[in-house]
């Protein structure tokens, strides 16, 4: 029988190293790219133009996996987005880009899919987090990205008490710097060896899908850092 993955945001570094990672062990990887970004996934077994921070195009997409698909065992919510930025020098257009690319494409996809999750009583949800919603020194200095963050751990939370009677779980992943071309190009001077493979994401991510006595877990990947 397949076992049915969701990578959104797939076409990025980290998304890459989940899909190929999932495919390894044996899932059936169905990833999501912007529309129009002419990005590819070759490793995925099929792949959807989806914006997962519009709520009709995740529930168009719904509707044609469901048909197509069936039950999703697994989905890894990758669709974000990064600023930098403390109170002062923080717009409420800057908080309103964050919500929308960390928070509501976490939440269209959660909304549309877990009412299968539920009708199936099993499935897993991984988030991803970010350490400035965990620790206010490090958040200070990216604050809309950091409230966008904490309401994507919030959601998790909800997920977990939706589903209390359920099969059905959820993990939000929080990783230090992850080490990614961009990043270096941006922190040309930092060890590169003290930041967070996508690779050793991907592998904590399966191992979390792969062991259900897991509940609400918060995996924090900080590296070296």
């Amino acid at each position: 029988m397949d076992r049915n993955i969701i990578v959104t945001g797939a076409a990025g570094n980290l998304g890459a190293s989940v899909v190929e990672k999932f495919k390894r062990e044996g899932y059936r990887v169905i990833a999501t790219i912007l529309p129009g970004s002419g990005d590819e996934v070759e490793e995925a077994d099929d792949v959807y133009e989806v914006d997962a921070t519009d709520e009709k195009s995740v529930a168009d997409f719904a509707k044609d996996y469901h048909m197509q698909y069936g039950e999703v065992d697994a989905m890894v919510l990758l669709v974000g987005g990064f600023q930098s930025g403390s109170i002062e020098k923080t717009k409420v257009a800057d908080i309103d880009k964050m919500i929308k690319l960390n928070f509501f494409s976490a939440f269209n996809m959660v909304k549309n899919f877990l009412p299968v999750m539920k009708k199936a009583n099993f499935g897993h949800i991984l988030f991803m987090g970010a350490r400035p919603a965990l620790q206010s020194s490090d958040g200070k200095n990216a604050v809309a990205y950091a409230l966008s963050k904490m309401m994507v751990s919030s959601l998790a939370d909800y997920v977990t008490e939706e589903a209390v009677d359920t099969k059905i779980r959820s993990h939000v992943f929080v990783p230090s710097i992850i080490d990614t071309p961009q990043n270096r190009e941006g922190m040309p001077d930092a060890d590169f060896s003290l930041w967070v493979n996508p690779a050793e994401i991907a592998e904590a991510m399966h191992y979390a899908v792969n062991n259900p006595d897991l509940r609400n877990m918060t995996f924090k990947l900080y590296g070296g850092v």
